[in-house]
Formats: structure tokens, sequence, C-alpha cells
């Protein structure tokens, strides 16, 4: 077989796989999507109690940035319908609280919409992150979060695992509700990435 019969049939499987949803690798065939998630890993930290606040002791804080184009005259909607694709169904738009709080009862999906922000997270003494239109944070329950600025224009879209409603806590909570914060359950799949997302990999029951 001639070299150039050799190239022209690669061309077609790999245009084949691409019609697939799949991608080349070496050897090895796997998804776009899996390969697009590898590239667009988010930023994943665990948080310690501080004072009041307990934070969460096994599930990491995710922070992708730039995970959505912002465009269209309603960009909230693609934010809202790329978290509902992915099993996290948005509940609200609006911003975050200038105070710190956490939800005991509820792991939390923070979608930018527009704007900016210096979110406090963890605590007073928690981690200062800058979030901008497109980027999407992943709060497990128990995690403390705060507004300290923002601009005249942020907007959020917020989203919850199915069947979790959302509390407000601004003190301490009782050693047994930590108990069952903890073993809230979360959906399979990464509200951003779907099962090839960061969060199957990352998160995992108590």
């Amino acid at each position: 077989m001639s070299q150039h019969r050799t190239q022209t049939g690669r061309r077609q499987f790999q245009t084949i796989l691409g019609m697939l949803g799949l991608v080349m690798c070496g050897k090895h065939v796997r998804t776009a999507r899996g390969a697009a998630a590898m590239r667009n890993a988010p930023d994943a930290f665990m948080l310690s109690p501080d004072g009041w606040v307990p934070n969460n002791a096994h599930l990491p804080v995710l922070h992708y940035h730039n995970a959505l184009p912002i465009r269209g005259g309603d960009p909230a909607a693609g934010m809202e319908a790329l978290f509902t694709a992915n099993g996290w169904p948005p509940r609200w738009r609006w911003g975050v609280y200038d105070f710190h709080h956490y939800h005991s009862t509820a792991h939390e999906v923070l979608g930018i919409i527009a704007g900016s922000a210096q979110l406090r997270l963890g605590g007073p003494g928690g981690r200062l992150v800058t979030v901008r239109a497109g980027d999407v944070v992943v709060l497990p329950a128990g995690t403390g979060h705060r507004n300290e600025g923002s601009s005249n224009d942020f907007l959020v879209v917020g989203a919850y695992p199915p069947d979790q409603d959302f509390d407000l806590q601004r003190g301490p909570i009782t050693r047994a509700a930590i108990t069952v914060m903890g073993r809230l359950p979360f959906p399979p799949t990464d509200p951003v990435q779907g099962r090839a997302g960061a969060l199957t990999r990352l998160w995992h029951p108590a």
C-alpha cells in the first residue's frame, strides 16, 4: 500500500472518530470530551476548618477558569443549560453575600455570568480567589464564602444537586450536623464537564 493511500485512510478513520466524538492519542482512542477535561482542569484545593466555619473534610473546592464562553443576549441561560445537562439544576441568578456564610445541607455551584469579584473561601482566614465571567466554582457543603468586593455588573448563577435545599449558616453547627453534612450525596457528574470531569475523579463519598 502506498504512503499516500495509508495517509488518506488514516485521515478518513480520524474523520469517522471525530464524528463519534473520539480522538486518536498515540495507539489509544479517547473521547474528545475527556481530552478537553484534561486540558481544562480546575484549580482544586482543600480548606481546613476556620473557627466556626467547618469547610469540608474530604471534598476539595474546584475552580474552573473560563469554563464557558459568555455570549448572546442572555448568557445566564447558557450556564443554566450547562448545569442542567450535567445534573446540577440551577436555582437562582444573583450574586454572593458580603458576609461569611456556608451551606450545611447542600453542595453549591457558582457560575459567573458577568463582571468579577474577590471571593474569600473558607472563612475569615481562608483563601482569596478572583472570579471572572465564564468561571465556575464548585463549593462542597460547609465551605465558607464571602464577597469581599465585586464589579457593579457581577452576576452569578447558583446550582445544587437534585433534591438538596440549601440553608444559610452564619455560625457554628453541632458535631452531629457536621457528620450529616459530610455524608451528603452528589451527582455522578461534574457540573461543567459531565462524567469526564474533575469532580468524578476528585470527589468521593465519605
